[in-house]
């Protein structure tokens, strides 16, 4: 089904692009949610005038929202959780969580829909991207410390980590006295490069 977008639609186009969409998801969702019509000549006339209304449109959501952008961009979200040693959370962080507790931040209604994030399913720092218009997605951070802690020790112990994964050398998959030469072989000339 060809239809012709009235408005912007996030990750199929602009309004007055014209989009060949399956059945059912124009049928269903475009048309009576008027995001979009029928591609028929009649509509396809009116191309232009769309395009130039959904510009202007745009051009002043963009500046009206360009304020909320940057204080979104100043905000960190810490979250308290229950954890195992691993890690890995009891649960997760689902975008609505995240949409509750950014409104409550920043004062403007954020519906989880505009987060750009997968559910957070273990301990440390993770980057989210909201979406409040086509053109404008700033991001900000979320931290996911276990409960008791602060969050400052789960970037701390992410960052050693990191490290030691980084100065490890890769051990043989083997085991026994050969296993054991290798590693000293790969030791010793990391020794001497110091």
């Amino acid at each position: 089904m060809k239809v012709m977008l009235v408005k912007d639609v996030y990750k199929l186009g602009r309004a007055g692009d014209i989009k060949k969409v399956a059945d059912g998801y124009g049928r269903n969702f475009l048309i009576p949610q008027g995001f979009a019509v029928l591609a028929t000549e009649g509509a396809l006339k009116q191309v232009q005038k769309i395009k130039s209304q959904a510009e202007i449109r745009r051009a002043s959501q963009n500046q009206e929202l360009t304020g909320l952008a940057d204080q979104i961009k100043a905000v960190t979200l810490t979250f308290p959780a229950k954890a195992g040693d691993t890690g890995k959370l009891y649960g997760s962080i689902t975008t609505q969580d995240i949409a509750t507790a950014l409104t409550e931040q920043v004062r403007f209604e954020v519906k989880r829909q505009q987060v750009d994030i997968q559910p957070i399913r273990t301990l440390g720092e993770f980057t989210a991207r909201i979406r409040l218009t086509m053109d404008l997605v700033p991001e900000f951070k979320i931290i996911v410390h276990r409960e008791g802690e602060s969050a400052e020790s789960v970037t701390d112990a992410q960052r050693a980590a990191e490290a030691e994964k980084a100065e490890k050398p890769k051990k043989s998959g083997g085991g026994g006295r050969k296993a054991k030469e290798e590693e000293v072989a790969v030791e010793e000339p990391a020794a001497t490069a110091e």
